[in-house]
């Protein structure tokens, strides 16, 4: 019978257990990341101004081309939880809707126990997306959790009104670009203490994973829920909502530890940043359907990437 000496024993079951592991398996594939230039920042014009890292190694991009309005899907997420006072936003949100430019696919859900609730499928028709816009229910934790829903509607990213919900860029085959607006307190109230003590949540670290499998960049803009108040409550969401755009390469916005005085510098700021997202190709180690990290840096640039990526995600 062979033996495992404990440390060739933990080798063993961290190549077994890590989520990148398998990553160097096989061959190259051609993947995709949707990368956004910060606003401060002049987007780089070529690829080869662009430097990614995948699984420790340079890669070279192959292609870098801006995300254009009719290949791309914006769901606007709502969190069922939310203050009444929300309701002040309502006329901007529409405003925001219908003044998105013409092409863009537009869905309206809102979170409620889990899942997102949408009356009508990606449409470009903005102006039926406005009408959608209704005030939340405004029940403390409606949602349930506001990673539950990510979670569940990334996965099941829903099918698109338009004849086809793929495009196709330099001769491949790609889903639209997507891109998930959340508009939520961000506390888990599954993880427990809302302790800055307590930021540690498997639901917040799924979420980020399924958006990442999905090629989701998720945004968020923070408000207060209806039941969990203080600042406690408020850094604790912020906090989470930190997390996963950071990790999907998204943008979070807030205003202190409060609601914000109007959200439409947010979402002016959220319809710059889709004008200026890039769709950036190179080349992936293949796995068996796991995670690769990556990192895109350019001088003189902050870019919003992804931290990790599904490899061969054209599909």
């Amino acid at each position: 019978m062979t033996r495992l000496f404990p440390a060739a024993l933990a080798l063993v079951l961290t190549l077994t257990c890590s989520p990148f592991a398998h990553a160097q398996e096989e061959g190259p594939v051609p993947t995709q990341a949707l990368v956004n230039v910060d606003a401060k920042s002049t987007p780089p014009a070529n690829a080869p101004e662009i430097s990614v890292t995948v699984a420790d190694h340079s890669e070279r991009l192959t292609a870098w081309v801006p995300v254009q309005p009719a290949h791309a899907q914006v769901a606007l997420l709502l969190d069922s939880g939310l203050r009444e006072s929300v309701g002040r936003e309502l006329d901007g949100l529409k405003s925001f809707l219908q003044n998105l430019p013409p092409g863009i696919e537009v869905l309206v859900g809102y979170m409620q126990n889990g899942r997102v609730i949408a009356d009508q499928p990606f449409t470009t028709d903005h102006a039926a997306s406005a009408s959608a816009l209704h005030l939340p229910t405004g029940i403390p934790g409606m949602s349930a959790s506001p990673y539950l829903c990510l979670s569940d509607f990334v996965k099941k990213w829903p099918s698109s009104g338009a004849p086809s919900g793929d495009v196709s860029l330099g001769g491949s085959k790609q889903h639209k670009a997507r891109f998930v607006l959340m508009i939520t307190n961000g506390v888990d109230p599954y993880n427990g203490s809302t302790s800055l003590d307590n930021q540690d949540s498997p639901y917040v670290a799924a979420a980020v994973s399924d958006a990442q499998r999905a090629g989701v960049a998720v945004y968020s803009i923070y408000f207060g829920d209806a039941g969990i108040r203080g600042e406690s409550a408020s850094l604790s969401g912020q906090s989470y909502l930190q997390q996963v755009s950071q990790g999907t390469g998204g943008v979070t916005y807030y205003q202190g530890n409060g609601n914000p005085v109007s959200m439409e510098p947010f979402l002016k700021m959220f319809q710059h940043a889709l004008a200026e997202t890039y769709v950036a190709t190179f080349n992936a180690p293949a796995g068996k359907g796991e995670l690769v990290r990556v990192k895109f840096s350019a001088p003189k640039t902050k870019l919003h990437a992804p931290e990790a990526v599904r490899p061969g995600n054209q599909e």
